[in-house]
């Protein structure tokens, strides 16, 4: 597991309902300082930029984006992650942003730029089987930095509905949950019938 020895995460996960009463959220949150969330973001998108689907999920707007090509670089400075795919990239704050020595960051806007919460979740469908997978991140004053989708059964590479699920696709989500949170796989993951 690669969380900092003095970070307590937990196998468990902290479960909420929906809106909706009838499906539920488990998370688990993560360590909130920048080497490791610069370790866990390089992490996925270095080795399964090919299966994610990413981007913020705002009241009024989703944005499911995959990533054109392996990342070019990565590369963290001044409190933001980089993430270049020759060309297209993109910026997270996960940590203080300072700004120039001339021009410092004040430290209403440092605190709300940097993570105040950091999450792996699994969704639950409105029978409690495993639907969805994935990462989120929010800024300090609450709102969403990214969600990041992992792999997932019940969607093929091209985000269409497979007519049986392909529980290979699990393989992301068990490294994750193994890597990050000391789980071993688990059958439930396999319970599902997908989106309906």
């Amino acid at each position: 597991m690669n969380v900092p020895a003095d970070v307590k995460v937990t196998k468990d996960p902290i479960v909420t309902k929906t809106g909706d009463g009838k499906s539920a959220l488990q998370v688990w949150p993560l360590p909130l300082d920048e080497a490791f969330l610069e370790e866990f973001l390089t992490y996925i998108f270095t080795n399964y930029w090919d299966q994610v689907v990413f981007g913020p999920l705002i009241e009024g707007a989703a944005y499911e984006m995959v990533c054109p090509r392996a990342p070019s670089r990565i590369r963290l400075f001044d409190g933001y992650l980089t993430i270049m795919f020759d060309g297209p990239h993109f910026h997270l704050c996960i940590g203080e942003n300072k700004g120039e020595p001339s021009d410092p960051t004040p430290e209403a806007l440092k605190a709300h730029r940097k993570p105040s919460r950091a999450e792996i979740f699994r969704r639950l469908d409105k029978d409690g089987a495993p639907i969805s997978w994935g990462f989120e991140m929010y800024n300090g004053a609450g709102e969403p930095m990214i969600s990041i989708f992992f792999a997932n059964p019940f969607l093929s590479a091209g985000d269409k509905l497979t007519p049986e699920p392909l529980w290979g696709r699990l393989a992301m989500w068990r490294d994750i949950a193994q890597r990050y949170l000391g789980r071993e796989a688990e059958a439930f993951d396999e319970t599902g019938k997908g989106f309906r």
